[in-house]
């Protein structure tokens, strides 16, 4: 926590930066544009579907690792990253939502009345997130596993008559249409579930999500697939193949033995059982996270509490007050309702002077999901996740040995850039760089809050109130300053007219009509050459209630020659990008942090990678098949 002060001056140099850049460029000071600190892991949802799980099992793996991010370092934090993958990678293309009609998709298992009554039975290029209830879950999710399963089984019987030995060109379609329309499907789910969660919707994954995980697990572990894929990594055929088709037969390979398709009776029944511990304690950890972010909430009506707060913050409070059932609460007379949600809680750590208030609303925020988190209010389960992480590191530690690794760390590094000996060295490289320099921060800023009147030594909750006071006396402007020029109609217009000089596209509202899953979405379209190349979700406010918190990128549909709809070449990308910063405040929009219209910057820079695309092989597309450092490096 002492780093903060260092990071927002670096926040001041980024400015000015950006700021110069876009002087070059002719934009206006509104619309500035900054790139995320690539340091900030909050990207997406990432990169996750490059790794060994096909996506629908990676939703239903995720793992129990959310960190406790701290309001000093990052107010954009990841989703839970993705657990133990374990699948491979065609069934990775699974399950992003969102495709089109395919005349050679497998034929339903419901009567097409059944599918026109369970949106998640009907393969749309832009899913119909309105339609889509927590009824459709159980029985349209159990239909398609059945015909994934019977797709599944057809194409083993043929490997085994063809003696294993099949052509990419032939192969790897089949493995991308067998696993699409789950994938899209669950996807959908998944989606729903971290942007508009309910009790209803809980109920129907954790009903559904140990048939969808062991569904991955039969693909992952086909030992007919296995031996049809290395069968090519062994020919002729292999260093003939285009670099496209190659990367997916490599990627295969390890992505299944990794998944466990070598392991064998007693062995093989444990990894799976400790896969589908792992998804149950995953989501319950999620959960946990999110019910004690929402029950946490401080309801003030002493003006004096709220005193050092800006007018944005107590207008969002007075807002929250009026939304929970203090009808007549103003920003400037109150109530206040205070929350851990972000826009609400790193005003209080900035601004408030009211010492107590920060120290309480901090311990609040650093212990949520802990042993001193109170019961759910509802059914009174404990939300206290340190048995699910104790549970969660043994489990993965078991499952590494299985697979003769030493650790979980090396199960991890298998499949990204970084070695487990290059990372721990570049982190014990950074501490011995660091240290001294943030520690002198940590003393300068002690002397500066001894200079107005404080006493003792300077706590984590009081850094961060300190360190905005020393901007201020520094260079006379704080984080509120900036608002008016970051209202999001004005940075939108900033990062598109930015997107357009750099890349010759053209980013415009969607030209076509698609469901969102709230008022608040925004659908945008981008076109190349004036036609659409690609199309995107924003969902960009907090919505405490509903909503994880964080910020990420995902996959709606990835661009795809097999997977194009009749009459065109290829599937067009569709991407979700989701954070969480200020909602509008009254009828004035959203006004924006530096740090919001960063991660907003970052996010959208993922999304790029994925939307700008002109690969056309469905499994290496976009995001897929992308290692993790390659995705965040840039």
């Amino acid at each position: 926590s002492w780093m903060i002060a260092h990071q927002q001056r670096r926040a001041f140099i980024l400015l000015g930066v950006a700021v110069t850049a876009l002087l070059v460029l002719g934009s206006t000071a509104e619309a500035v544009s900054i790139a995320c600190d690539p340091s900030d892991n909050s990207s997406s949802m990432l990169k996750a579907r490059s790794r060994f799980i096909p996506a629908f099992v990676t939703h239903a793996l995720r793992p129990a690792l959310a960190r406790l991010p701290t309001w000093a370092t990052n107010s954009c934090k990841n989703p839970p990253p993705l657990a133990s993958k374990a699948l491979p990678a065609p069934a990775r293309a699974i399950l992003r939502g969102g495709g089109p009609l395919l005349s050679s998709a497998p034929k339903m298992s419901m009567s097409s009345t059944a599918a026109v009554a369970n949106p998640l039975m009907v393969q749309d290029h832009f899913p119909r997130y309105s339609e889509v209830k927590a009824e459709h879950v159980v029985p349209g999710i159990k239909a398609i596993i059945a015909e994934g399963d019977a797709a599944l089984a057809a194409l083993e019987a043929d490997l085994e008559k063809k003696a294993f030995v099949m052509s990419t060109a032939e192969l790897l379609p089949l493995l991308e249409k067998m696993t699409d329309h789950l994938g899209r499907s669950w996807g959908i789910v998944s989606h729903l579930k971290a942007v508009k969660d309910t009790e209803e919707m809980r109920t129907a994954v954790e009903e559904m999500q140990p048939a969808v995980v062991d569904h991955g697990l039969r693909i992952s572990q086909s030992s007919a697939i296995y031996k049809a894929i290395k069968a090519i990594s062994e020919s002729a055929e292999m260093s003939k193949l285009p670099a496209a088709q190659k990367r997916i037969v490599e990627g295969e390979l390890r992505d299944a033995q990794l998944s466990g398709v070598g392991l064998e009776g007693d062995k093989k029944a444990r990894f799976n059982e400790i896969q589908q511990t792992l998804a149950k304690l995953s989501t319950e950890y999620s959960n946990n996270i999110l019910d004690s972010t929402k029950a946490y909430s401080i309801k003030i009506t002493d003006k004096a509490q709220v005193d050092g707060l800006p007018a944005s913050a107590l207008g969002l409070a007075a807002q929250t007050a009026v939304s929970k059932g203090d009808k007549d609460a103003t920003a400037e007379a109150g109530p206040w309702v205070l929350t851990l949600d972000m826009p609400s809680y790193l005003p209080v750590q900035q601004h408030a002077k009211d010492r107590a208030l920060r120290e309480k609303m901090y311990e609040a925020y650093l212990t949520r999901a802990s042993d001193k988190s109170p019961p759910n209010e509802k059914d009174g389960r404990s939300l206290d996740n340190t048995p699910l992480m104790n549970q969660i590191l043994a489990m993965k530690k078991e499952k590494a040995e299985l697979l003769g690794m030493k650790n979980h760390a090396e199960v991890s590094t298998a499949k990204k850039m970084a070695t487990t000996e290059s990372a721990l060295k570049l982190m014990a490289d950074l501490r011995e760089k660091s240290f001294a320099a943030a520690q002198g921060e940590k003393n300068d800023l002690q002397k500066f809050a001894e200079g107005l009147a404080f006493t003792g030594d300077i706590k984590p909750w009081d850094a961060a109130f300190y360190a905005e006071r020393q901007r201020e006396a520094l260079y006379s402007f704080s984080d509120e300053d900036l608002r008016p020029y970051f209202s999001l109609p004005k940075v939108l217009e900033g990062l598109f007219s930015l997107i357009n000089r750099l890349f010759e596209v053209e980013v415009v509202p969607a030209g076509v009509s698609a469901p969102v899953w709230d008022e608040g979405v925004q659908f945008w379209q981008i076109n190349r050459d004036g036609k659409p190349a690609a199309y995107f979700y924003l969902d960009p406010y907090s919505r405490p209630a509903e909503k994880r918190g964080g910020a990420w990128m995902d996959e709606c549909a990835g661009r795809s020659r097999v997977m194009a709809p009749p009459g065109a070449d290829v599937r067009l990308p569709v991407a979700h990008m989701v954070c969480n910063q200020s909602p509008p405040v009254g009828d004035k929009p959203s006004l924006m942090t530096f740090r919001e219209v960063e991660t907003l910057f970052h996010e959208m820079g993922h999304a790029l990678q994925h939307m700008l695309t002109t690969e056309q092989e469905g499994l290496v597309a976009g995001i897929r098949g992308v290692d993790w450092g390659a995705g965040e490096e840039p």
